[in-house]
């Protein structure tokens, strides 16, 4: 094992990722593939690599990460959340970067749940009069 080891949880959504960073050469590993067959869409990858160029850390560090639940983008974001949180442990210097850019800050939107006596969440069925 790795001796220099640093870790992060991220959330977004119903998406939990657990990242690990290594110092490497910038290699993105998502669930044992790599970033790219895993993510189809660019502003995906764009979103993940982001606390990265932000910290200018693109070519420092390999990521290793485990992502489960959600969809893509709530993926992306989780995976995102997780790497502002590793670097954090790794440099505590890259704090006020990551908090302007609002990397570490958790999005608390989730999904509404359904109430009854409605077809959704707020979809009503349709009224009526007779």
């Amino acid at each position: 094992m790795d001796s220099i080891r640093y870790y992060g949880t991220g959330r977004r959504k119903t998406s939990v990722a657990r990242v690990y960073l290594v110092p490497g050469t910038g290699k993105v590993t998502i669930n044992k593939r790599n970033i790219d067959d895993y993510f189809g869409l660019e502003t995906l990858k764009t979103i993940v690599r982001q606390p990265l160029v932000a910290t200018e850390t693109a070519d420092k560090f390999d990521i290793l990460v485990n992502v489960k639940g959600g969809g893509n983008t709530g993926q992306a974001g989780a995976i995102r959340h997780g790497i502002s949180r590793a670097l954090l442990q790794a440099d505590a210097d890259y704090r006020p970067t990551l908090k302007k850019a609002g990397f570490l800050t958790r999005d608390p939107r989730m999904k509404e749940r359904k109430k009854y006596g409605l077809k959704g969440a707020r979809k009503a069925p349709q009224f009526s009069k007779r």
